[in-house]
């Protein structure tokens, strides 16, 4: 296997006697967005979780930077589909908490940088709001700022938008592309939205139902580019590759969509 940024290494889980990842060998490219995409209750959220830590491999093991992953590091920031800020905190400050308690990090780089974040996120106005004042969509854009100011040098996205309605969806979904590509992240993302993956991707990795297996391996970039714009949506590309991957989900996961 070639080596990449993040790999698994003949990584398997279980639950018990439920087996929910079987054997995966896989490199991820550094600086790369990559979606796990899937049935619901696949495997591809363990698999994710297993990079973030949270879970370990029943057997096999993932490195990332070349490095065993043994538990959670700040280097690898998880995002989730609920609003993860601190309702007691202001969005300045919600951005600021991963950095909080880093004695390698002094006041000035701090606030340089959650000043960074409010920019790049567009949250300057609503720096000193608290969570309950803003809308889902800003609460995610400081999940995930929060998450980057930390210092996180891989980005763990599971369903993130998928409790937003469609237009603010799809407006993030545009916001963290020119993202990854400005701040030059690995991200993971986990979804089971068809289009929502073929938007965001470099690369598409389908899995089986569970226990979640490697089915197919698109490179989306090669297609579709890096850096593409929200209207690539209503090309004939875009529809062809999406309805390639809706045949593939078919075809070789025998899942409804």
């Amino acid at each position: 296997m070639t080596a990449g940024y993040v790999q698994f290494l003949d990584t398997a889980k279980s639950f018990g006697s439920v087996e929910v990842v079987r054997k995966t060998d896989l490199a991820l490219d550094r600086n790369s967005l990559v979606v796990f995409l899937g049935p619901s209750g696949c495997g591809k959220t363990t698999l994710m979780r297993m990079v973030g830590g949270l879970d370990r491999p029943s057997s096999g093991g993932i490195l990332v930077g070349g490095e065993e992953v043994t538990g959670p590091d700040r280097r690898r920031g998880m995002v989730f589909q609920s609003y993860s800020s601190f309702p007691w905190l202001t969005v300045a400050d919600n951005i600021g908490f991963g950095m909080r308690y880093r004695k390698d990090i002094d006041a000035a780089e701090k606030a340089r940088r959650t000043g960074h974040y409010l920019e790049l996120f567009g949250l300057v106005d609503f720096a000193g709001s608290y969570p309950n004042r803003i809308s889902g969509g800003m609460r995610q854009r400081v999940a995930i700022a929060r998450t980057l100011a930390a210092g996180s040098d891989v980005l763990l996205m599971d369903e993130p938008f998928g409790a937003l309605d469609a237009l603010t969806r799809e407006r993030l979904q545009a916001e963290l592309r020119q993202i990854q590509i400005r701040e030059a992240k690995t991200i993971i993302f986990v979804t089971h939205d068809v289009e929502e993956a073929v938007f965001l991707a470099d690369r598409i990795i389908l899995f089986s139902r569970r226990p979640a297996t490697v089915v197919a391996d698109i490179d989306v970039a090669a297609e579709l580019g890096s850096d593409r714009p929200l209207e690539i949506r209503e090309t004939q590309k875009f529809f062809a590759l999406r309805n390639k991957v809706l045949h593939l989900i078919r075809n070789v996961t025998g899942a409804a969509v």
